[in-house]
């Protein structure tokens, strides 16, 4: 496989390990609403290509054959970025 073919299974991979953390998130948060669901896969996909272009240019995660430091990475992506969504969500619903 050229190095361009490999980059790109990496990014699919990471795209699935984002919707997979966003499943886990709905699950734990416990949401019911469709559109909630949705906006949280999308994020966690976000957060998990976030965390996998971060740590991949500081040199501690690889996208093109991610391991359990990138499995890590794109969870803490996923978090970071779902989070800081419903942060702000939480602050604008207030005014």
């Amino acid at each position: 496989m050229s190095k361009w073919e490999n980059r790109a299974m990496g990014l699919v991979l990471w795209i699935i390990l984002g919707w997979f953390f966003g499943l886990l998130a709905n699950w734990i948060m416990g949401v019911k609403d469709r559109r909630s669901l949705i906006m949280t896969w999308l994020l966690g996909i976000a957060g998990a290509l976030l965390g996998g272009f971060l740590g991949s240019a500081f040199g501690i995660a690889n996208l093109s054959s991610p391991d359990l430091r990138s499995l890590l990475i794109a969870a803490g992506g996923s978090v970071v970025v779902l989070a800081a969504y419903r942060a702000v969500r939480g602050c604008s619903n207030s005014t």
